[in-house]
């Protein structure tokens, strides 16, 4: 198992304060954010689905969020996220 630190892009942080303020289930958002971290601390190149070369996605209702395992650095960066 490889150990990874999850970051969050400016942008992507930015749109999911958007989504936490509009939601009538903020709590919903808060659990998936919380899923995904914990989903990409460890191996988070096997996680989700390709989506282009070296971008992958990842499901956690009611979010969806993309992001970039550098396996160099042991870093999963999230660089968008949206609401499914």
């Amino acid at each position: 198992m490889t150990r990874y630190t999850v970051t969050w892009q400016r942008e992507a942080e930015g749109e999911l304060v958007e989504l936490w303020i509009a939601a009538a289930d903020r709590d919903a958002i808060a659990a998936a954010v919380q899923a995904v971290d914990l989903a990409l601390s460890s191996d988070a190149e096997l996680k989700g689905d390709a989506v282009a070369e070296g971008l992958r996605s990842v499901n956690a209702p009611p979010l969806r969020v993309l992001f970039v395992a550098r396996q160099a650095d042991r870093v999963a960066e999230i660089v968008m996220v949206r609401r499914v």
